[in-house]
């Protein structure tokens, strides 16, 4: 059963060095292309994608996303935005209302942000590119609004790293099918606690492999670890000023 398409998908591995052969561009017009042929709630097409080829743009976005040097390596940075002033214009010139202040207006945005962002990085690597997903660009969104001259109604989600791969990292080992996978109804407690024990000790092996016993923490300590204090807390005031005033 499988397929080009299905051993694409599954090969998907994080690429952050990069040869320094520059991106041509009707390689990543395809790549652009490509990711607004996702799919999108209603059609509404809530998304913008910023393409940063700027070296000294891509130096400040990888200061701003948390010093990650290879925002500033890539030969081409894509800045992923949830974006609906295009929609607000469409109120204005039939003028009707522009009711944007409701959480489902964000979900929408977040999730057409998203799967044009999966389809773009799918299609460079159908091309022979390589990159890796940069969430720490909500990490100072304030200024990335001001460097990118992101208007209202417009949120940084993700960043993407795209260029031809200078590595072959390991590929890192998925949660148990059995504790994603769930049929007709959600799976017991005891399912997934024992799926998830069963996951730890294969990522506490990969990591030791990985880093020559340097590291040993598997995926569910991991998790505790990261969700067990408060993370980018001044997003809301953020989204809020650009105009997501909730009710």
């Amino acid at each position: 059963m499988r397929n080009k398409t299905i051993e694409l998908l599954q090969s998907h591995r994080s690429i952050r060095k990069f040869t320094a052969d520059p991106i041509p561009p009707e390689v990543l017009d395809e790549i652009v292309t490509s990711a607004q042929w996702a799919p999108s709630s209603h059609h509404v097409q809530a998304y913008s994608i910023i393409v940063v080829d700027d070296a000294e743009k891509k130096k400040t976005l990888s200061e701003l996303a948390g010093g990650q040097k290879y925002v500033d390596e890539c030969p081409i940075f894509l800045v992923f935005c949830a974006d609906f002033y295009r929609l607000s214009l469409t109120a204005e010139m039939h003028e009707t209302n522009f009711e944007i202040a409701e959480v489902e207006n964000i979900l929408v945005a977040a999730v057409d942000t998203a799967l044009a962002a999966e389809n773009a990085l799918i299609a460079a690597r159908s091309l022979g590119l390589g990159g890796v997903m940069i969430g720490g660009i909500r990490n100072n969104p304030e200024q990335v609004k001001e460097l990118l001259a992101l208007p209202p109604y417009t949120i940084p989600i993700m960043g993407m790293c795209l260029g031809y791969p200078n590595q072959q990292p390991w590929q890192k080992p998925r949660t148990p099918k059995n504790a994603v996978v769930h049929y007709n109804q959600y799976q017991s407690k005891e399912t997934l606690v024992r799926e998830l024990n069963h996951y730890e000790d294969i990522s506490s092996d990969y990591y030791k492999k990985r880093t020559g016993g340097v590291r040993s923490d598997g995926w569910t300590k991991q998790m505790a670890s990261y969700l067990s204090k408060p993370r980018r807390v001044h997003l809301k005031e953020f989204i809020q000023n650009q105009g997501f005033d909730f009710k």
